[in-house]
């Protein structure tokens, strides 16, 4: 293969940089005082106050370019300039690839492929870091569960007190699943067949200042974006689904962690989430609303969505072992710094605005 033209590497390269996850990222970086390019499509609604926010913020450090993850000529060009590479962008929502499965598969394992071939081309490889999602496991097949109260637990004790681990065996359900499992084994063999600094991190539910989230995507903030606004929530199965939600802060931390160490974590994947002590059944997360910002939800309910999974939570031994990771934001406060930057000038405009 013949290596790419020489560029000098001037910047982090963060794809998806104006969602939710890469916009935190993206300022936890300039705020360090690197250049951060931003790859990004603006396609999903708030990201371009998102990238306006940034730049307003941190000026000259924020690059962005507005193009598909599947332009490869684009790719290309940014992985030239790139000192370490966050790969967040992806097409998010199960039920968007359920509707149109070739277009989910072109941005999120077609995508995810061409820039692990731009990072193949060149000599000096950069640190790759690359967003799964707990996804991958699927059904969680060969595990049963029970509900106990407002939640669904699992029936073996040990697997409740301490969540998934790595071990757990893939199981791809949806569109949406397969497309991320494929990227997701793509960057562990590119980094095994090719030697790629890279690692993968298999998210749980991930929640903080910057998300606009939606029925089909970020479902905490959009929980709250409801219940203050006044508006029914719709929930999508008995409401007894577990999660453990993790405050953005604390992922960003993750990243930055394996990036200071991917010679010693490459070709490997972690499951990353709030952990036992963060899980919260959608009920429970509910009931918490009154007493945080005293207002209570209205709710409907509706049938299950495929590949739901009644119980997730994720197992972070292996990530607390090999990067030194702990998750520091607890429920009450994530959900609280949510609700306060919801209803801040900031958050929305218009089109997305709540009622405070």
């Amino acid at each position: 293969m013949t290596a790419a033209p020489s560029t000098v590497p001037d910047c982090v390269l963060v794809t998806g940089g104006a969602g939710f996850i890469g916009c935190n990222l993206a300022h936890r970086l300039a705020t360090q005082g690197r250049r951060v390019l931003i790859l990004d499509n603006l396609s999903r609604a708030g990201v371009e106050q998102n990238l306006a926010w940034l730049q307003a913020t941190h000026g000259e450090r924020i690059e962005a370019v507005v193009a598909d993850l599947r332009d490869r000529a684009v790719v290309e060009a940014c992985v030239a300039r790139a000192q370490a590479i966050f790969h967040l962008a992806a097409q998010v929502a199960v039920t968007t690839s359920l509707d149109d499965p070739l277009a989910d598969f072109a941005v999120n394992a077609g995508g995810t492929l061409g820039l692990l071939e731009a990072v193949r081309a060149r000599a000096d490889r950069p640190p790759l870091i690359f967003t799964s999602t707990n996804k991958v496991y699927g059904k969680l097949p060969g595990i049963s569960f029970v509900a106990d109260g407002e939640r669904y637990v699992p029936r073996a004790s040990l697997l409740a007190a301490r969540g998934v681990n790595e071990g757990q065996p893939l199981d791809f359900v949806s569109p949406y699943g397969c497309s991320k499992g494929a990227a997701d084994q793509y960057v562990l063999d590119y980094a095994r067949t090719f030697g790629l600094p890279a690692a993968v991190f298999r998210m749980s539910c991930i929640y903080g200042p910057h998300q606009f989230g939606t029925e089909d995507q970020g479902w905490v903030a959009h929980f709250l974006k409801r219940v203050l606004a006044g508006e029914p929530i719709t929930l999508y199965g008995d409401g007894r689904q577990v999660r453990d939600v993790l405050f953005v802060e604390d992922l960003v931390d993750a990243f930055l962690l394996a990036e200071e160490r991917i010679d010693a974590v490459r070709g490997e994947a972690f499951n990353i989430g709030g952990g036992p002590a963060n899980a919260t059944s959608l009920h429970e997360l509910l009931d918490r609303m009154p007493r945080l910002i005293g207002r209570k939800a209205v709710l409907r309910y509706d049938e299950w969505r495929p590949g739901d999974q009644p119980w997730y939570v994720s197992d972070t031994q292996r990530c607390t072992a090999r990067i030194g990771w702990r998750p520091r934001v607890g429920i009450d406060e994530g959900l609280t710094r949510l609700a306060r930057w919801l209803g801040s000038a900031e958050a929305a405009p218009a089109a997305h605005r709540i009622a405070s």
